[in-house]
């Protein structure tokens, strides 16, 4: 490669486009300035501009770090650059790094300072070359910084402060223009009132600064000769930022948002102000005002002014239709953009600027009016309150906040580019590239418009739901007009958004919002937000209903009106549990303080067996003596658990084996509770319990029964004196155990000879049984087998003589085939009579009995040389036959995929209806139920039932090549 290939590759590495060009200037530098231009959204733009200012950037280009800071101010600015070009002596305002942004007082001394022994129209010259001055220090201390998005709130910030002490200086300089008396022009006070983004603190680079100017008299001056000055002052102090002079225009002073806008007086006096926003305002100039700030002048009238109308803004959202003629307003405003332009808007199109700040100014005025903690005059910090205040939810504020800043920088690269208003964005390439290069956040002209378009579509679909919200406009008047909620429309609106019921759904929000209590008044702000998440869930009318149960049930407790107001998403958690589980409702009725949970995440986390045990220790011993109120305490200790374990489930904060271990847990706790009640002494037997099936794997779901068996062991009694003591202690468990809230079913149907066996043996009776009588399935079961309860020393030794019965050094061929046909005989005979094989969840095909049949199997193969095998978890089983080779990669990940989705369907089934149920249902709304249970979007009820269908199908194949096709393998081989 040649020296000028090489030139040209480093050249295009950099980003130049015109290679030749820019070889050919970069003649006229010190290569060692080469690698800056890396940071120039332009290089060949920083790099032509550099070379124009010859001579008088070499001081800057002699430090190495000013030499980068400049490029980048040149690769990102024309504007700038033909300010240098006119005003050479100030590039030295790039010589040193900004370390900080200077505070509104600093940039106002600075800014008088610079008018302060200037006459005439040199003064305003002065005070404009003052101005982009500071504006090139800005714009280089923003094109610097390492995350863009995060720096935008401190350059909007600090572009509206400099506005301000433009506009103070502008007013120096008109007092000192004007021919009046100097005592009447001192005695006439004037106020600059920043309106929009100047009055918010999010300027633009290049924006009209939107005022309203307060004139007021002092002394003997008389108010018509104020309003006089003050007038004059007003236009002179405009004129001397926007008219045509030898040093350009900063940006137009625009006044149309005074009273009567472009017809009315340009000065008023703040009483006249306030008559006006009494009897002829209208809404939108309300909302307008919710941004208004003294920004110059006097600022102690413009405190007054601000004072004077904010009761005005924070009433206005009461007024007949004023949420309707808001959102008119926003729809008028997309209506007239030219069509060419709506789809490059980034200010005014669908989902552009404006949606965001239409949308927060909303909100904020109709729930501004009862809290004063969002009454906020930025956007970004009103939306932060918003979602403090639970009106919207946290994730919302945190995705409009981003999209939001993006949007921002997007406007502010495009104005600095020229120093010119504008809002459109380019649609040329090159154009593109120039802007991801400026934004720093996006690599390509594609990721940019990829990254552009997907934040429009986000900020137009969270504009849609909030800004449009339901039934907003009718809680706006609800204070003074409780009755509009029980108009046809509000009913037609519930209807449009998901309630079957919506008269019934009326009558809830009534008597939720009825009255003059705090928990009325802050269920009142919140409905409109709390009627949306109930929407959003798959069972709105019910979710609805068991809230206002709830609410009836806490009444007044602080803390859940604080959750409510304070905790969006506390409150968003509540709502949408409460619309997707009626088992979750059901223990809610019983234990309804569980609420709190949801405002801390570790409360929703399964509780430790050991700390569980230790409560159900506490628990036995503070019952002492009363052996049916410690069972009721120890019930009660299960609902609360399962109830936090459901809670755990809906949100997502634990998985399906947490969730299996969990509620196998909660169930050892009860039962080890119950059992020393029912057996508080040892000295005759021992006692204990076994865990089978699904429990003894630490799988349980919701409406699982517990497979058990029991054993006992004579200590002091005779053997028939200790089974019949133990008989006693069985039918004690099922009777303390009886819970016909949340029903404990302990079933022993794994035990010996099945139904028609002891329900309790001695530990020698399971010796004997078991080397003499033992069937397959027998062995098959006790893989599962695992000591909860009772007798430490009993449970091991049970689980010994286990293990010699489930992990045997071979198994014979003749086995392996009665595996093989029991697993044909359960699919043909235990199906329900009329179930789809392939919907049914536990024996259906590819379900939850394929994968664990399987498994076991191969335990009884292999796990008397692959100890790894010797686990009581079907899915930790199958890792490890994974992990031996016994079965491949593939394979496993569908058997485990099977058997999770299945777990996970089987327990969502129980949260949607509260019923034991073991079929996917084929009705489309119990479907959707049981879809958003399991994180699938809305209306995905169809794509539930394909997934299952298709990950057991697949799993199907697996079982049927793997438990039918294939040989003996291994030991077997040798039976």
């Amino acid at each position: 490669m040649t020296r000028q290939q090489s030139t040209r590759t480093e050249l295009a590495r950099l980003g130049f486009a015109d290679l030749t060009r820019s070889r050919e200037l970069l003649d006229e530098f010190d290569p060692e300035i080469l690698p800056a231009f890396a940071g120039a959204a332009d290089p060949d733009q920083a790099l032509a501009l550099l070379s124009r200012l010859g001579a008088s950037a070499s001081p800057l280009l002699a430090d190495p770090d000013a030499a980068a800071r400049l490029i980048r101010v040149l690769g990102a600015s024309s504007g700038l650059a033909e300010f240098f070009a006119r005003h050479p002596e100030h590039l030295d305002a790039l010589a040193e790094r900004l370390d900080r942004m200077p505070g509104p007082e600093e940039l106002r001394e600075d800014l008088l300072a610079s008018v302060t022994d200037v006459a005439g129209e040199a003064a305003w010259g002065a005070l404009r070359v003052r101005y982009r001055r500071h504006l090139a220090r800005i714009a280089a201390w923003d094109l610097e910084q390492p995350d863009p998005l995060a720096a935008v709130d401190s350059v909007a910030a600090t572009l509206a402060d400099l506005a301000g002490a433009a506009l103070d200086a502008s007013l120096a300089v008109a007092r000192r223009s004007l021919t009046f008396p100097a005592e009447q022009i001192a005695a006439t006070r004037l106020a600059i009132i920043g309106m929009g983004k100047a009055g918010a603190r999010e300027l633009n680079y290049v924006s009209d600064v939107d005022v309203i100017f307060v004139v007021e008299a002092t002394g003997s001056l008389g108010t018509d000769v104020a309003l006089t000055i003050g007038t004059r002052l007003a236009m002179q102090t405009s004129r001397g930022i926007q008219d045509l002079a030898l040093e350009p225009a900063l940006w137009e002073v625009d006044a149309n948002l005074r009273p009567e806008g472009r017809d009315g007086a340009l000065v008023r006096t703040l009483e006249s102000h306030l008559a006006y926003y009494d009897r002829w305002a209208k809404s939108w100039e309300f909302q307008a005002l919710l941004k208004a700030r003294p920004l110059a002048g006097d600022l102690e009238l413009g405190e007054r002014y601000v004072a004077g109308v904010a009761p005005k803004i924070w009433s206005s959202a009461s007024r007949e239709n004023f949420v309707e003629s808001v959102q008119r307003m926003r729809e008028r405003v997309t209506e007239h953009i030219p069509a060419q332009d709506v789809d490059t808007q980034l200010k005014l199109g669908p989902g552009g600027l404006r949606d965001v700040e239409f949308t927060i100014q909303l909100l904020q005025l109709v729930h501004g009016q009862h809290d004063v903690s969002i009454r906020q005059r930025g956007t970004l910090p009103a939306l932060q309150s918003l979602a403090d205040g639970g009106y919207i939810g946290r994730a919302e504020s945190a995705e409009f906040s981003r999209d939001y800043r993006f949007l921002r920088l997007l406007e502010h690269r495009l104005q600095l580019a020229r120093l010119q208003r504008t809002h459109l964005m380019p649609t040329d390439p090159d154009s593109l590239r120039i802007l991801a290069r400026a934004t720093g956040v996006q690599a390509s002209a594609d990721s940019l418009v990829a990254a552009w378009q997907r934040t429009k579509h986000e900020v137009r679909s969270l504009h849609e739901r909030l800004f449009y919200r339901p039934l907003l406009s009718a809680v706006a008047a609800l204070p003074e007009e409780g009755l509009a909620l029980t108009s046809e429309q509000a009913k037609a609106r519930l209807a449009a958004i998901g309630f079957t019921d919506p008269g019934g759904a009326l009558r809830h929000i009534a008597a939720l919002t009825s009255g003059v209590s705090r928990r009325a008044t802050i269920q009142r702000t919140l409905l409109p937000v709390l009627l949306q998440w109930f929407a959003e869930g798959a069972d709105p009318d019910h979710g609805l209903l068991a809230f206002r149960r709830l609410s009836d049930d806490l009444g007044e407790a602080y803390w859940f009106l604080r959750m409510l107001r304070d905790s969006s998403g506390a409150a968003r958690q509540l709502t949408h549990v409460l619309s997707a589980s009626r088992f979750v409702v059901s223990l809610f009725e019983r234990i309804p303080e569980a609420a709190a949970w949801l405002e801390h995440e570790e409360e929703l986390r399964p509780r430790p067996l050991e700390q569980l045990l230790e409560e159900t220790r506490v628990t036995v011993a503070r019952h002492a003596g009363d052996t049916d109120a410690a069972a009721l305490a120890l019930r009660t200790a299960r609902r609360r658990e399962v109830l936090r374990l459901a809670l755990a489930g809906i949100l997502g904060f634990v998985s399906i084996e947490e969730l299996g271990e969990g509620l196998s847990d909660v169930t050892t706790a009860i039962l080890t509770g119950v059992l020393e009640l029912a057996h508080p002494h040892d000295d005759e037997f021992e006692f204990a319990i076994i865990a089978m099936g699904r429990y003894g794997g630490a799988e349980l779901g919701f409406g699982s029964d517990a497979d058990v068996v029991y054993v006992t062991r004579p200590t002091g009694a005779s053997p028939e004196g200790a089974a019949k003591g133990a008989e006693r202690v069985v039918r004690e468990l099922a009777r303390l155990t009886e819970d016909l809230r949340l029903p404990l079913e302990l079933d022993l149907g794994l035990r010996p000879e099945g139904k028609n066996g002891a329900i309790v043996r001695s530990l020698d009776s399971y010796r004997a049984y078991y080397a003499r009588w033992s069937l397959t399935w027998e062995a098959q079961a006790l893989l599962r087998a695992r000591g909860v309860a009772g007798s430490a020393a009993l449970r091991r030794d049970f689980e010994a003589m286990a293990d010699e019965v489930r992990y045997p050094a071979k198994i014979t061929e003749a086995d392996v085939r009665e595996v093989k046909r029991i697993k044909a005989r359960v699919e043909a005979e235990r199906l329900p009579q009329g179930a789809d094989p392939s919907r049914h969840l536990k024996l259906g095909r590819g379900s939850l009995s394929d994968v664990e049949w399987l498994v076991q199997l191969l335990q009884l193969e292999h796990a008397g040389s692959v100890p790894a095998l010797r686990t009581t978890s079907t899915l930790g089983a199958l890792a490890a036959a994974e992990a031996a080779g016994l079965v491949a990669r593939k394979d496993a990940v569908r058997l485990k995929e099977a058997w999770i989705l299945a777990s996970r369907a089987r327990s969502a089934l129980t949260l949607w209806t509260a019923k034991t149920a073991d079929v996917l249902p084929r009705d489309s709304r119990q479907l959707e139920g049981v879809a958003r249970l399991l994180d699938y979007p809305p209306g995905s009820a169809s794509r539930l039932e394909e997934d299952y269908l298709r990950t057991t199908r697949l799993a199907r194949q697996v079982f049927e090549r793997l438990f039918y096709g294939a040989p003996l393998r291994g030991p077997s081989t040798r039976g």
